[in-house]
């Protein structure tokens, strides 16, 4: 009977998971597709894409944490919340400046995200399907973070197609780890069903 239970519990995890990461890769897209065609066209726009993609970082999380278990089960979301919050404010400070700036603000919370990105994925592999992507896209995040950094310091004023690339391959990510989802609790229904 316990077993039972806690099956439910993983699966009911999953399906929400399976959710949160179509709307998450729904979102990078739609954002991508808004920063290279509007935000290419307008300054202002630009400004407002950049400073939206870290805040809804920081509300994803907040539900993410809220439903896998709550703030005190999930501390490397409650970190990124935190992270994606400053970097916020950080963004708004970095536009005033210049978008070497962005990008180098950018760079460091790629880099710090992605780590805690890849904690959390650590820690949902034994129990959640999909994890793998989410350590890949992890990993990936904290080395584009550091390329970010590097390319902050040139001369070149790097525009938002940059971090729009980044989106994208944030987008893929959680695209692949809902179809991972999705197919692994299709199985699992089908072969309930068959016993």
């Amino acid at each position: 009977m316990a077993n039972n239970r806690n099956s439910n519990s993983a699966s009911s995890n999953e399906q929400w998971l399976k959710q949160y990461y179509f709307t998450r890769a729904a979102f990078s897209v739609l954002w991508v597709v808004a920063a290279l065609t509007v935000g290419q066209q307008s300054s202002e726009v630009a400004a407002a894409l950049l400073i939206i993609y870290p805040a809804w970082d920081a509300g994803a999380n907040i539900v993410d944490a809220t439903r896998s278990g709550g703030f005190a089960a999930n501390r490397s979301q409650v970190i990124n919340v935190t992270a994606s919050s400053v970097m916020t404010i950080a963004v708004i400070l970095a536009l005033t400046m210049s978008m070497n700036w962005v990008l180098g603000a950018f760079g460091l919370w790629a880099i710090f995200s992605g780590l805690l990105q890849l904690g959390t994925a650590i820690r949902r592999w034994k129990t959640t399907g999909g994890q793998w992507a989410m350590v890949l896209s992890g990993g990936q995040s904290a080395v584009a973070g550091a390329i970010f950094m590097f390319q902050a310091q040139m001369p070149q004023v790097p525009s938002i197609s940059t971090v729009a690339g980044y989106a994208g391959v944030g987008a893929f990510y959680f695209l692949v780890s809902a179809i991972w989802l999705s197919v692994s609790l299709l199985r699992r229904s089908v072969r309930g069903a068959e016993l």
